[in-house]
């Protein structure tokens, strides 16, 4: 079932069928902040989290079209035509679960939120926000939590701009075998 999330976009629920689409997204992310890294070892973190109690969502470009297809996206959510349209993702969401360490509550932990370049600063990312909070808030859950590289300042001002606050920092110190 697919829904208009902005115009020109649409929003649809991910399957266990998109596993090898969902790791394609995940590199790309990671490659577009660490450029000359590998991470064909994503495909773990796939295999091992993705499964049907951590949902993923698709946005799909509507494209140009015709006038007619125009005409139908501006009448609004035409059930009919979106079922229609080929699938062009540009951006994806992947939800998992996590435990709050300090109240022991389950919540919404954002595993990816990934948006190709050609379609950035369209609000496609706000809206994904705010799609899932409002998922999270009818399943229950009173925070979400997710993390973000210092290094990414337009992820860090759009989640500062939607009221995220920075509640523990995650350090790292790199080893070496010498002594």
């Amino acid at each position: 079932m697919s829904e208009q999330l902005l115009p020109g976009y649409i929003i649809r629920r991910g399957s266990a069928l998109d596993r090898s689409l969902l790791l394609k997204f995940m590199q790309r992310t990671y490659q577009d902040i660490f450029p000359n890294e590998d991470f064909s070892h994503l495909e773990q973190t796939v295999k091992q989290y993705f499964s049907s109690d951590t949902p993923l969502w698709w946005i799909d470009f509507l494209g140009e079209g015709d006038q007619e297809s125009r005409g139908a996206r501006e009448q609004g959510s035409n059930k009919e035509f979106l079922s229609s349209v080929p699938h062009r993702p540009i951006a994806c969401l992947w939800v998992g679960n996590a435990i709050d360490q300090v109240q022991g509550n389950r919540h919404a932990h954002i595993f990816i939120l990934y948006v190709v370049p050609e379609h950035r600063r369209r609000g496609i990312g706000r809206a994904l926000m705010r799609y899932v909070e409002n998922w999270a808030i009818q399943r229950g859950d009173r925070q979400i939590g997710l993390q973000v590289f210092q290094s990414n300042k337009p992820a860090l001002n759009l989640y500062n701009q939607l009221g995220y606050q920075t509640q523990s920092l995650w350090m790292v110190k790199f080893l070496s075998a010498e002594k």
